[in-house]
Formats: C-alpha cells, structure tokens, sequence
C-alpha cells in the first residue's frame, strides 16, 4: 500500500509584486497621511471611504489601456460555476473610477459640489518591478460638479501646499500643468480626430506620458511602428507617419522660458482647431488664479509634455515632479520624478447618469512621496518604541500592570514584557529590538524599599560604543527614584532625547 502523500507546507513568502509593512513604515505612512489629511481638510474637503471592490462594469474602460478594458485589474465571477453566474467584480484600479460611481449612487444627499477626499490602497495587475508594486497606497481630492477650472487651480495649489506640509520644500519641486484640450487640438491637426482614431489616439498618449523614461527617441518610436524595450518586448505603436510625428512631437518641445512665451506656442500648434484653443485659454486662467494667490512658476508652471496616462482626462492635467537626485540600488544618479498627479475628468460621471457632470482630482503617491522623503533625510527610519517594564517576579505580574497602566494613563507608550521572563538578559534584549528607549526594573530588593530602577536605554548604547569598563560599571545611564516617581523619571528620560508624544 502506498504511503499518502505529505501535503506540502505553504512558502512563507508575499506574492510577487506585493510587500509587507512593518511598524516604523506604518507609522510614518500614517502620519504623512494625517498632515495631507489636514490640508485636504483645510481647503474645505469631506472625507470619503468607498468599498475596495467594484464590478468591472463600473470600472469600464477607464483603465490603463482603452483597446484591453478588463485588463490589469485583479477580477473574479461571482459564482462563477452556477448556471447563472454573477457579476465580474474587481479590486479598485485607484480610487477616482470609485468616486464617479458614489457620485451617481448618491448625487440626490450630496451637496453640489462635492469636495471629497480619500485614503487607502489601490491594487494593479501589472508587470512589478524595482518600486513598483502590485498593491500601494494613494491619497486623493476631487471635486465634483464644478464646471469652472478655478476647481483645478484650487487643487494645484493644494499639492503644492501637500508637498510643504510633508517637508518637501520649495525649490525642491514643480507642479506641471497642461491641458488635454490642447492636446486634443494638436491631435486633430495631425490628423488624428474622429471614432476611428481611438486606438492610435491612445497610444500617442501613452506614449507622450512615458517622455521622461524613454526620451524623445523612444516616443518618436511609439508614435511609428512600435518600439522593443530591454527585456526585449515589444509594443505596438500609433503608426504615424513622419509628418503627422513632428506635429505631436513639436507639442512636446513648446515649453518656453516663461509661461507666456509657451502660451503663445501652443497657439500656434492648435491654429484652425476649436478645441484647442479653448484649452490654451483655459491654461491662461489658471495661471493667472495661481499668480493672484501667490503660487508662481516657482512652484506651479505650464509645461506641454504633461499629458497623464489615463483615458479619462478631458481638461486640464497636471502632476507634481520632485526636482532634486537621488542614487539607485545600482549607484546611479536619477533624477526622483513624479510623485502626484491628476486631472479634469468630465466624462466620467456620464457613464452612469447619461449626464455630463465636471469633476477634477488629484491623487498622491504615498509610497513614493514616503521614498522621496527617506532619500533627502527628511524622515527618521528609527521610530522610537515602547517604554518596556521588566519582570522580575512572575509572582508580582499585578505590580507590573500597574505600573504600565500609570505610563499609558500618562500618554506614554509602554508594555510588560510578556515572553519568559526566566533569562533577564533576554528582556533587555528585547528591549533593544523594540528600539525601547527605557526600561523599568522593581526586583524584590526595589520593593521592599520603595524604590525602582530606570534604564535610560538610548544613552546607555552612547556610552557603550566609548566607555571603559569602569566607566560602564558606574551604570550612569540607570537611576533610581522612588516609586512614585516613575512617571516624572520616564519623561525626564524621553524629553531630554526629544522624543515627540509619537514616540512616548
């Protein structure tokens, strides 16, 4: 008789293209989330938190790509085996397509118009890769309903204000703004306007997004027949022809030195079309809102290479580039790159009501604005933790609780240590995992005189890395005080390393 077969233990491993987080990660994310959360809030935005699934037919063809609709999405049937099987259902794409969808659910109890914000992971059935993950987190704002593109000169302003919130600083990044309508123009000069054009349309606009990774070599090849990368695939390009190719690309170089001077170039790329020249009108408005409120080409800026990927936009783009190098994994210099982007999305809203409803939202890379922060030291990778009581006598465990329950009372992070207490080296140990900046120590000698022992743990490891062993012998990095005296000895101890309520 043949032996069963073992069932094979699970792999320990996160799928490909996902990641874990771990405490000092979830912090930082948290509390770059609460500062953004505040400006959001500022401005006069409501919170909103949509369902994390959505059927794709709600999810449409807004997507990545228009020619794959159901692609890149992770997507299941709902009783996909009965005979009558449900609907397609699919983990949010971003957190824009969601909104459009809560807006015409719930448009009759929302005010006009609707100014909302939203925070949470999105999820991406595509190709992962060094930083780019499968599941990450955006913080958005939109307003719905607000026809006029003072709504997107409102939000410019707002990134702007984000970003400094967060502690990148002026100098250190530009808000690029353009408009799709220009783009629309320059599209319908080179031949490109009407419903049989979609598809080469689509890629044009991928490929004018991807200017900063490929270089106009690489898009001048998306524009012709298509282009192979390193790996060796290949994409398909719009198959222009090289008249209708200098069109789009000369919209890409139109930047001048100011404002102004770009305005007037883009008029001349759109002359003979409609569309386009009420797009570059509109990018006069904006800039001239900014200006009235102090936000000048120091910090916002037009620039016609800003197109954004996504199919859609319809009025003014627009997306926030940190300026400054960083050196890759291989030591490489690179310059960051985006960080937030966004857009006029009119359309979207359409699909369900049958009604043209304007709209208009940013969404912010959490992720890599965390990453940004990290590469300029802008943020502590340490977070300090807990203040960590020792146990000395598993007989006393109430005496313990009582005393991290006075520390928390007190706003102070604390804790028991909780694993075998037999081995006190290993609860300092413990402690030093945790990055415990104090350990609490009452053995039966302490107590019968009334009195504990605090180690303060981060000058400790100061004076280890230079002391002699005399010197560490004389322990001046541990104190003892009276009993009462834990809370006011506890701080003492966090203030004078300056460790903020966070950290207590």
């Amino acid at each position: 008789m043949a032996k069963p077969k073992k069932t094979p233990r699970p792999r320990a491993e996160t799928p490909k293209g996902f990641r874990d987080y771990f405490g000092a990660e979830v912090t930082q994310r948290a509390e770059m989330l609460r500062k953004i959360a505040g400006v959001y809030h500022r401005y006069g935005f409501d919170a909103l938190e949509s369902s994390g699934v959505e059927t794709v037919e709600a999810l449409g063809k807004f997507l990545p790509d228009v020619d794959r609709p159901n692609e890149g999405v992770f997507a299941w049937q709902e009783d996909a085996e009965a005979d009558k099987p449900g609907d397609w259902l699919a983990l949010r794409y971003d957190l824009t397509a969601p909104l459009a969808r809560v807006y015409a659910q719930h448009r009759n109890d929302l005010p006009t118009p609707y100014r909302r914000y939203a925070m949470g992971p999105v999820w991406r059935n595509e190709k992962p890769g060094p930083g780019r993950f499968r599941q990450f987190y955006q913080c958005d704002a939109d307003t719905v309903g607000a026809p006029s593109v003072a709504a997107d000169a409102e939000i410019c302003a707002m990134l702007a204000d984000c970003l400094e919130e967060v502690g990148i600083p002026r100098g250190d990044y530009v808000i690029r703004v353009n408009n799709r309508k220009v783009l629309n123009g320059v599209l319908e000069v080179a031949g490109l306007a009407g419903d049989d054009k979609e598809r080469e349309r689509g890629i044009v606009l991928r490929a004018i997004d991807k200017l900063d990774r490929l270089g106009p070599d690489g898009v001048r090849a998306l524009l012709g027949e298509g282009r192979k990368d390193e790996s060796g695939d290949f994409t398909d390009g719009a198959g222009l022809g090289d008249a209708q190719a200098d069109v789009v690309m000369g919209f890409m170089d139109a930047k001048r030195t100011t404002g102004a001077e770009t305005v007037a170039r883009l008029r001349e790329l759109v002359e003979g079309s409609a569309i386009g020249a009420e797009g570059v009108s509109e990018l006069e408005t904006i800039a001239g809102l900014l200006a009235a409120g102090d936000y000048g080409s120091d910090r916002i800026e037009i620039d016609p290479s800003v197109v954004r990927g996504l199919g859609y936009y319809t009025g003014p783009v627009y997306e926030a580039e940190l300026t400054f190098d960083i050196q890759d994994e291989k030591g490489r210099t690179r310059n960051f790159g985006s960080v937030a982007g966004g857009g006029r999305y009119d359309d979207l809203v359409k699909r369900f009501t049958g009604q043209a409803v304007p709209a208009t939202g940013v969404s912010i890379g959490v992720d890599r604005l965390l990453a940004a922060l990290h590469a300029k030291g802008r943020m502590q990778c340490d977070t300090a933790g807990p203040v960590v009581v020792t146990v000395m006598d598993r007989d006393r465990m109430a005496d313990y609780q009582a005393m991290v329950a006075e520390l928390r009372q007190a706003g102070i992070r604390a804790e028991v240590y909780l694993g075998n207490p037999k081995n006190f080296g290993n609860q300092l140990k413990y402690a030093d995992r945790r990055a415990s900046p104090a350990a609490v120590i009452e053995g039966g000698d302490e107590k019968d005189r009334g009195v504990i022992q605090i180690k303060d743990l981060i000058l400790g490891a100061k004076i280890a890395e230079s002391a002699t062993l005399e010197e560490w012998k004389d322990r001046p990095s541990q104190f003892e005080v009276p009993r009462d005296q834990l809370v006011t000895k506890v701080r003492d101890i966090l203030n004078t390393h300056g460790l903020d309520e966070g950290a207590k």
